[in-house]
């Protein structure tokens, strides 16, 4: 009775792994990590002394070391290497790993391995869901602005080759052609001390405050809008579909995505079952003989 079937068992060495990967402070060491890491970027940035240059190369060699061996546990606790892959995130993961591989000292590929070890920074991304979310909301929102981008060119267009039409006379620096008077128009849109602008045509054309405010109200306020609408529209389905995702993750569903742990699931529910019909056999055993 006291023995344990052997499928109650768990692998030795991948059920490690997965326990590693699976808790939470390992979790938030990883997390930690990476933001050492993108502190150690920030701070080489200064002018520092020869101790603590060393100090920091020796620091970049144990967090790159680290990285690689906590992939490593993270591969090995999957399945299989083409599950793995399978995650866009993982792969994000791999590449900046393996690419923070390559040796900083003063061979041509060491700009590229500086400009590398910048981005570990992203696998804050990776590590955080909320940030995963709000990332995937962002690239699918991209593709929706796109339209809303291109009517606002339209608008900058239209505009730009009335300003200098208009103003040209007035101010070549800011007017001049289309190009530059697209780039004073960005300069209105941002309100970086658009009102000296403005003053400075209303001298010569007193109503092309006009100009202006209708030019503002198009792009500070309506596009802009648009702009906020998609992404929250477009966030708020990512946290539909997070939500959903977490709603199917019935037992069953962590069952058949962790096969290992599988069969242990069964037998713990047959153990239980079992139990509760000895209880209820125990039950209606002294009910029956609480009779007169």
């Amino acid at each position: 009775m006291n023995d344990k079937p052997t499928l109650d068992r768990k692998p030795g060495l991948k059920q490690i792994f997965i326990d590693i990967r699976s808790n939470k402070v390992f979790e938030l060491f990883v997390i930690t990590v990476i933001v050492i890491s993108a502190l150690r970027v920030g701070i080489s940035t200064y002018p520092l002394g020869s101790n603590l240059t060393v100090a920091l190369e020796i620091l970049d060699y144990a967090v790159t070391i680290f990285f690689l061996v906590e992939l490593l546990v993270r591969m090995a606790a999957e399945h299989n290497l083409k599950r793995f892959f399978s995650k866009g995130w993982n792969i994000f993961d791999f590449v900046i790993v393996t690419a923070s591989l390559i040796p900083v000292d003063e061979s041509e590929m060491a700009l590229l391995g500086r400009l590398l070890r910048i981005f570990r920074v992203m696998r804050l991304v990776s590590m955080i869901p909320e940030l995963q979310v709000l990332l995937n909301a962002l690239l699918q929102a991209i593709p929706r602005m796109g339209y809303v981008t291109l009517l606002m060119f339209i608008i900058f267009y239209i505009y730009g080759a009335a300003g200098s039409i208009f103003y040209a006379d007035i101010n070549p620096t800011l007017w001049g052609n289309i190009s530059i008077s697209m780039l004073t128009l960005f300069r209105v849109a941002t309100f970086e001390d658009w009102t000296d602008v403005m003053y400075e045509t209303m001298e010569v054309y007193p109503l092309s405050w006009i100009f202006y405010l209708s030019f503002i109200f198009l792009v500070a306020f309506v596009f802009l809008n648009m702009m906020i609408g998609i992404v929250i529209q477009t966030l708020q389905s990512e946290h539909d579909k997070l939500e959903g995702n977490n709603e199917q993750r019935a037992p069953e569903m962590i069952a058949a995505e962790n096969a290992i742990t599988a069969p242990s699931i069964d037998v713990r529910l047959a153990r239980i079952e079992a139990r509760l019909d000895s209880v209820a056999g125990m039950l209606a055993t002294r009910t029956s003989g609480a009779r007169p």
